[in-house]
């Protein structure tokens, strides 16, 4: 009785493991597409280069919301659905996209997809910390670059064979409905996880205070009484701040490149648009191959040696991005940043107490979550709006002055705090 009641249990965890690993890839791949689609999309549509921006912006809108908003859906609907019906939206979101013909529609279902991205990001974060243990939280997030570097692959072939963009959005359509599909039809699986694992994705109470110890208490003197830290002390902090800006440029940095790349390598270094696409997939790939072997780096040397160690990393692929040198040059500097930035995110969210107190910890950490979506939103739209006024070159120039304003802002932060 026990050896069946131990296989059975396996089974599905292996089953669900699995689900999230495609789950991330799914996530990913929206993001890989518009880089190579854009020079198409803009095209059909009639608009120009920087009305990216209004797509970016409305799935960062979105995603925000319903990751803030998840928690209170999870606890009514249970992960299972939440996953099942969110991968649907999602779905139906990228099929807006494929049959959309003006870029108002578009970013409608921009803002429908970040909605849906947003709630399964959140979901299966809640659900991995209960079940899945911290080893498989990380390779979850491993997937999502090998998700973004499949992206511009379905994109490239769907171009290179003489089809649409609209196939491109269509075929990442039609995997999301069968992932949904896969989600619902395992919803009581997924049911069964450690209790307490949805409890962790509730933001906390924005009125709830965090404890300091009070001006009275004395080091190894016992149990002493703390007082509540007012949101207004957090707020002072400079590191607080100084690390918000290095989560928004860091950022920026890793969706301007992969959303501006195929731009600068077909139009600037003349490149053939599947060789480009195919230089993309590359860079999202070292994403990929970046975070589980810097991963593993991290814990023998450090995390603030890794973390030192890939801001120069970034600068130096950023300078190589900006020479005026032949294509393989500028591809070598993609793959450079792409490896180089995988650990940046991870690393800098890690070390926020120590920059700003583990009592501010909290609170800083929800500044840098928001203050990146805004990087992401706003940042490599106005690079776009740069690039469609001057040209495609000024990208490589443009990503070293976010990579050297990056390890400004982190050198700042960590003396502050």
């Amino acid at each position: 009785m026990s050896t069946t009641t131990t296989t059975t249990s396996a089974a599905p965890r292996a089953s669900l493991l699995l689900l999230a690993y495609l789950a991330f890839v799914s996530l990913g791949l929206p993001d890989g597409l518009i880089g190579v689609g854009w020079p198409s999309i803009r095209a059909d549509l009639g608009v120009p280069t920087e009305a990216v921006g209004v797509v970016l912006t409305a799935g960062t809108v979105g995603y925000l919301t319903s990751s803030v908003l998840a928690g209170f859906t999870l606890a009514r609907l249970g992960v299972g659905w939440l996953l099942a019906g969110s991968t649907l939206l999602a779905s139906l979101a990228l099929t807006g996209y494929a049959l959309t013909p003006t870029l108002a529609l578009m970013a409608g279902c921009a803002l429908v997809l970040g909605l849906g991205s947003g709630a399964i990001d959140s979901g299966l974060n809640a659900y991995a910390a209960g079940a899945f243990g911290p080893r498989h939280m990380n390779w979850m997030h491993a997937f999502f670059g090998l998700g973004v570097a499949i992206g511009p692959l379905i994109m490239t072939g769907a171009l290179s064979a003489g089809l649409a963009w609209r196939w491109g959005y269509g075929t990442v359509a039609t995997a999301q409905l069968l992932l949904a599909a896969a989600f619902a039809l395992t919803v009581r699986a997924w049911r069964e996880r450690t209790p307490g694992a949805a409890d962790a994705l509730v933001p906390p109470d924005p009125v709830a205070p965090a404890m300091v110890p009070g001006p009275d208490a004395v080091a190894g003197a016992g149990p002493v009484e703390a007082r509540p830290v007012r949101v207004v002390e957090t707020l002072r902090l400079p590191a607080v701040w100084l690390g918000g800006a290095a989560f928004a440029v860091y950022v920026a940095l890793e969706v301007a490149t992969g959303l501006w790349a195929f731009l600068l390598l077909t139009e600037g270094r003349g490149l053939a648009a599947a060789v480009a696409g195919l230089c993309v997939s590359g860079y999202w790939g070292s994403l990929f191959v970046g975070r589980v072997v810097q991963g593993v780096v991290a814990e023998r040397l450090g995390s603030a040696r890794v973390l030192r160690g890939s801001l120069l990393g970034l600068a130096a692929g950023a300078a190589l991005i900006a020479l005026p040198a032949p294509a393989w040059v500028a591809v070598a500097g993609l793959l450079v940043v792409g490896f180089a930035a995988a650990p940046v995110f991870p690393l800098l969210t890690l070390s926020t107490a120590e920059r700003v107190g583990g009592a501010h910890a909290d609170r800083a950490i929800g500044l840098q979550i928001g203050a990146a979506g805004l990087g992401a939103a706003l940042v490599p739209a106005a690079i776009g709006v740069l690039l469609g006024r001057t040209s495609v070159q000024a990208l490589g120039p443009a990503l070293l002055v976010l990579a050297v304003a990056l390890i400004a802002l982190h050198a700042a932060a960590s003396r502050r705090g």
